[in-house]
């Protein structure tokens, strides 16, 4: 599995703010929406409901969202680049300025944990997420995330 198969060009965003995760929530499923044709209201309230099993915030600056959908065949991504980090509830306490969604189908087990995986890993590397925060174009950021490279089978 890379990234590449997960991530869409048109499913990487960067926005100058945003204050809350409600409000994450909702960008992130109206990307999904419009790239993925999956119910955008579906995405957010999904999203939400697996936020308050516990924090999705991973530490130094990056949160992995992640819900199951139902109708969904494959594993999707999303990714957000906000330009001024802010409070996510992280388990380190630090603001969040890179997110990257996942959304599964709802009988997925190993597929949506290898992605998650792959995900986790590639954000845990300082270099990428070093360049990923010194690019405000998302084309660049796309290049970033895909490089098949950083981004190795689990």
């Amino acid at each position: 599995m890379e990234l590449s198969s997960i991530l869409q060009p048109s499913a990487v965003k960067v926005l100058a703010s945003l204050t809350s995760k409600k409000r994450l929530f909702q960008e992130l499923g109206e990307i999904a929406a419009a790239t993925y044709n999956l119910d955008g209201s579906a995405a957010f309230a999904a999203l939400q409901e697996r936020e308050t099993l516990g924090p999705t915030g991973v530490g130094h600056g990056v949160a992995l969202p992640h819900a199951r959908l139902h109708g969904l065949d494959q594993v999707v991504g999303c990714f957000i680049r906000v330009e001024k980090p802010f409070n996510f509830g992280a388990v380190d306490k630090q603001p969040v300025d890179l997110f990257f969604a996942l959304f599964a189908p709802e009988d997925s087990g190993v597929e949506h944990l290898k992605a998650l995986a792959l995900v986790s890993r590639t954000l845990r590397d300082q270099t990428i997420c070093t360049k990923l925060r010194s690019n405000g174009d998302a084309t660049t950021l796309h290049a970033l995330l895909t490089d098949s490279l950083s981004n190795k089978a689990a």
